[in-house]
C-alpha cells in the first residue's frame, strides 16, 4: 500500500460517489472506467476520441489493436485503379440507439460535417463526398491511398440525426455502438447501458461508467479502493504504489505517444535551426525517463516511437545531450550572456514561455527540469500550466513560443493521417508551426497517395530524418500506457492505439 492524504482520499470517494451513484440500482455490477480526459462537449470534434473509446459511437472502417483494419459500419470498400474513387459499401439492418435506422444519408451527413471541420479528413485531398443507394463515395482530387485509415480516426464517427438539433448543433451522443448513454454530467462523467439490438457481438456486461478525475493521485485511490474496475494513466508513484495492491493488476504497454516540445519556428528567436537543435541538446531525456516518468528504455531517440513500427527509423543518429555544444550553437547565433545569465542579442533577452497543462501529470515536472536545464545555457523560461486548449489558441493566434505536450501517433490505424495533420503544407494545432519543408510536404503525399512498399519506406526514412535535422518538434519520451484492472474482471485488453477502452470484450469473473 502506499501513503495517502485523508483529504484526497476523500476526494476520490467524493468523486465515485456522484459519478457512480447508480451503481447499487443494477442487476449486474457496473464497470467503472477512471481516466484523466473530460468530455466538454457533444461536439465530436471536441470529445469524440472518448466516445469512440466507449464504444458508443462507430467508424465505417475499425482496426484491432494491432492497427489492422477491418469492417465497421462498411462492410467493404475499394478503390478505383488510378485511386481517385473510392466506395464504401454501408452495413445493413443497423439502427441507433434512438431506434432510427442507418443509412447512406446519415452516413453523409456526418462524414460531410467532419471533412468541413478541423480534422483528418480536412487534411486528404477530397474533392466531393456522394452517396449512392447503400454506398459513400469519395472523389479524390489525387490518387488517396491512406484514406480507409482515417475513416478510422474519432473525429469520423457517425452519430444519429438525434445528436443534433433543428439549428444543426450537437446536443447527444445517439450512436450505433454497443453500449449506449443513459446519463451524461458534463464535463466529468457518462453512464452507459448495453444496446441490446446491436448489429454486432453483443456486450458481456450490461453497465458501465465513466469518470474524469483530472488528479493522478485521484485516479490510483480510485483503483486501490475499487471505486473504479478501470483506471489509465498514472503517475511514477501512483503505478508503483498499485503494484503492491492485491486486488489490482497493473500493466504498462508501449505505444505509438511521445512527450513533445512544441517550437514556434516563425518566432524570430527559433527560425534558425540551429537554435531549436540549441533546445534539444539541453535536454537529458535519459534523467527524465529514468527519475520522472520511471520507464528508462523510454528515453526518446527520435520522434517516431519503437511502436510505430515502419515509421522508426532505426538508421538515425540518437538525439544527443551535450550542453557545451548547445551554448556553442547559442553563439554562434549572436547570443550573448547578459549580467544575470541570460542571453541577450540586440537588446533583447531570451526570455520565453512554455505552455503546458496537467492532466498528464508527468508535464509539469518536465516542464520544470527543463526550465533548469535551459537556465544552464542562458534561456530564461516561464512555465504556464493551463488548460490544454491554450497550446492550439497559442498556434492559431501566433502567440505561443513553445509546448508541453503528449502527442500520439496512433490516432488512425496508419500514422499517416497524424503525420500529415502536424507536418504537412501550413503544420498543425498539435504539430509543426511556422515551419514547412517541400520535401516533407511532398514525401508525405506520396505516402498517403501510394501503396509501393518500398517506396512508402524511402519517403518515411526521408520524412523522419528531416524532422530529426530540423526538429520542429522536439521528442523528449516516448510513452507508456499505464493502467490498473479490478482483478474481478477478465478480457480486458489494453489498446495500445487507445482508440477503445475494451468495454464490449471485456467481463466480470464468474
Amino acid at each position: 500500500m502506499f501513503t495517502k492524504s485523508l483529504a484526497a482520499l476523500g476526494m476520490a470517494l467524493a468523486f465515485s460517489t456522484i459519478a457512480f451513484a447508480h451503481d447499487s440500482a443494477h442487476e449486474e455490477k457496473t464497470v467503472k472506467i477512471a481516466a484523466p480526459w473530460e468530455i466538454t462537449s457533444f461536439d465530436l470534434a471536441i470529445s469524440g476520441y472518448v466516445i469512440q473509446k466507449l464504444e458508443i459511437m462507430e467508424n465505417l472502417v475499425d482496426a484491432d489493436e494491432n492497427g489492422v483494419l477491418r469492417p465497421g459500419l462498411a462492410t467493404d470498400w475499394a478503390a478505383s485503379e488510378d485511386a481517385m474513387t473510392w466506395r464504401f459499401t454501408l452495413r445493413n439492418n443497423v439502427t441507433f440507439h434512438d431506434g432510427t435506422a442507418f443509412n447512406a444519408g446519415t452516413a453523409l451527413t456526418a462524414l460531410t460535417r467532419a471533412w468541413k471541420q478541423p480534422g483528418v479528413l480536412s487534411k486528404a485531398p477530397i474533392k466531393s463526398i456522394t452517396a449512392e443507394d447503400n454506398v459513400i463515395i469519395f472523389e479524390m482530387e489525387k490518387a488517396f491511398a491512406a484514406l480507409p485509415a482515417l475513416l478510422a480516426h474519432a473525429t469520423t464517427i457517425i452519430p444519429a440525426a438525434a445528436s443534433f438539433d433543428e439549428a444543426g448543433a450537437p446536443v447527444a451522443f445517439v450512436g450505433t455502438g454497443p453500449f449506449k448513454v443513459s446519463a451524461y454530467t458534463p464535463p466529468q462523467s457518462i453512464d452507459l447501458e448495453r444496446y441490446d439490438n446491436y448489429w454486432g457481438k453483443k456486450a458481456k456486461i450490461a453497465k458501465a461508467g465513466y469518470l474524469a478525475a483530472g488528479r493522478a493521485e485521484t485516479r490510483a485511490l480510485l483503483a486501490e479502493t475499487g471505486d473504479a474496475n478501470l483506471v489509465f494513466t498514472f503517475d511514477p508513484a501512483g503505478f508503483n504504489g498499485l503494484q503492491a495492491v492485491d486486488s489490482v493488476e497493473t500493466i504498462a504497454v508501449p505505444i505509438p505517444r511521445v512527450v513533445t516540445l512544441k517550437v514556434n519556428a516563425g518566432h524570430a528567436f527559433f527560425a534558425d535551426p540551429k537554435a531549436r537543435q540549441a533546445l534539444s541538446l539541453a535536454i537529458n531525456r535519459q534523467a527524465i525517463a529514468t527519475s520522472i516518468t520511471r520507464f528508462p528504455e523510454a528515453a526518446a531517440s527520435q520522434l517516431f516511437p519503437p511502436a510505430l513500427n515502419s515509421w522508426h527509423n532505426t538508421d538515425l543518429p540518437k538525439l544527443e545531450y551535450d550542453m557545451e555544444k548547445a551554448k556553442m550553437l547559442l553563439a554562434e547565433l549572436g547570443w550573448q550572456k547578459g549580467e544575470d545569465g541570460i542571453l541577450v542579442k540586440n537588446g533583447e533577452r531570451f526570455a520565453i514561455q512554455l505552455r503546458t497543462f496537467p492532466d498528464r501529470p508527468e508535464l509539469p515536472l518536465i516542464a520544470t527540469v527543463l526550465q533548469a536545464s535551459w537556465k544552464e545555457i542562458g534561456i530564461e523560461l516561464d512555465v504556464s500550466v493551463a488548460n490544454y486548449s491554450q497550446i492550439p489558441a497559442g498556434h492559431q493566434d501566433g502567440s505561443l513560443h513553445v509546448a508541453l505536450y503528449a502527442r500520439n501517433y496512433g490516432l488512425t490505424p496508419d500514422p499517416i493521417g497524424t503525420v500529415l495533420q502536424d507536418f504537412a503544407a501550413g503544420g498543425g494545432d498539435w504539430g509543426a508551426m511556422g515551419w514547412e519543408n517541400a520535401q516533407v510536404a511532398q514525401a508525405l503525399e506520396e505516402i498517403a497517395a501510394k501503396g509501393d512498399v518500398e517506396k512508402r519506406a524511402k519517403n518515411i526514412a526521408l520524412v523522419s530524418s528531416i524532422i530529426q535535422e530540423e526538429l520542429p518538434l522536439i521528442p523528449i519520451t516516448w510513452y507508456q500506457h499505464t493502467a490498473s484492472i479490478d482483478a474481478n474482471l477478465e478480457d480486458v485488453i489494453i489498446d495500445p492505439l487507445q482508440r477503445s477502452y475494451g468495454l464490449s470484450t471485456m467481463r466480470w469473473k464468474k
